[in-house]
């Protein structure tokens, strides 16, 4: 699917079709089939190769220049319908006239980009747009990051309790999340810093920049980098709590089952006087009018006993 925006002189965002394209316009690419990209490819010379590199799910974040045009690949977050979190590879194109975006899914990162939210960016002014792509991106990083840090909360006080495996199985899913977006933004970091070495004087200026531009960049890579310290810090409590909640776990499983073996003794009491009482010889008070009830008061009154002595012992 191909989306062309251009903000107008009065903050307006346009939709244009592929053939009014012109200088200072975005193009959306979200899952393009191969006629797309042959088309968005011949409209700016682009090598389609250098469109399909961001389709790939396995693509890591790096840089690729080639012929003045600049290939950004970050690693944006996503929530799954399932309500886990992973990462997704998304690439920015930055040519001498437009901006390109190409994804494989649609996202809420570029999905934030829209006519609601048109007086917050410019299409025209490629470098900037580019970087605010870049900062909501780890914006979401960190709101994602905040919701984790909530469940892991609640499932802290179902672990108390807990007497299975399904509440570690939950920490399990959300450490494989931190790893990916350890991974992911420390590879976003690895690729800011090369644009801020890019964008300096001292170097060809395939991306124009002004000073407005060098800050926002600044704040990115701040982000960037406090977004990284926040997961590797859950990364290690959620280690930490992993460690102490599977013995917890234990601990709560054996408290069960001594209060099962509690239990299964008390009740053989009444079970062993009956059968001794029930044998085919003589017992005390076998002729007695009141043998039975003698019999039931002693079943019960040892019963009770035996309660309060596992009481005593912490076994209930």
């Amino acid at each position: 699917m191909i989306k062309i925006f251009k903000t107008e002189e009065n903050k307006k965002l346009s939709r244009l079709s592929i053939n009014e394209a012109v200088s200072g316009s975005w193009f959306s690419l979200i899952s393009p089939n191969d006629e797309e990209i042959k088309q968005v490819s011949l409209v700016l010379g682009l090598d389609e190769d250098f469109l399909r590199n961001s389709l790939d799910l396995d693509e890591r974040s790096r840089i690729e220049i080639e012929d003045g045009n600049v290939l950004i690949i970050t690693n944006l977050p996503i929530m799954t319908e399932d309500g886990c979190f992973d990462t997704l590879p998304m690439g920015i194109i930055y040519t001498p006239t437009s901006i390109l975006t190409v994804c494989s899914k649609d996202n809420n990162i570029l999905a934030s980009f829209n006519e609601n939210t048109t007086y917050t960016f410019d299409t025209k002014n490629r470098t900037e747009f580019m970087l605010k792509i870049l900062y909501r991106s780890v914006k979401f990083y960190l709101k994602y990051l905040d919701i984790i840090n909530r469940t892991t909360e609640n499932i802290e006080v179902e672990l108390q309790k807990a007497t299975n495996n399904k509440a570690l199985f939950q920490l399990m899913e959300i450490q494989k999340t931190l790893v990916y977006f350890s991974t992911a933004l420390k590879d976003n970091d690895i690729v800011l810093q090369k644009i801020m070495r890019i964008t300096k004087p001292t170097n060809v200026n395939y991306i124009k920049t002004t000073e407005e531009d060098i800050d926002l960049l600044e704040d990115v890579i701040i982000d960037t980098r406090q977004a990284i310290e926040m997961v590797d810090m859950h990364r290690m409590i959620l280690e930490a709590m992993m460690e102490g909640f599977a013995s917890i776990i234990n601990n709560n499983l054996n408290q069960v089952m001594k209060f099962l073996a509690a239990i299964t003794i008390i009740m053989s009491i009444p079970t062993m006087i009956g059968g001794l009482w029930g044998m085919n010889v003589k017992v005390p008070y076998s002729q007695n009018t009141y043998g039975f009830l003698i019999v039931v008061a002693l079943s019960i009154i040892t019963s009770i006993a035996a309660v309060f002595y596992f009481r005593k012992k912490g076994m209930f």
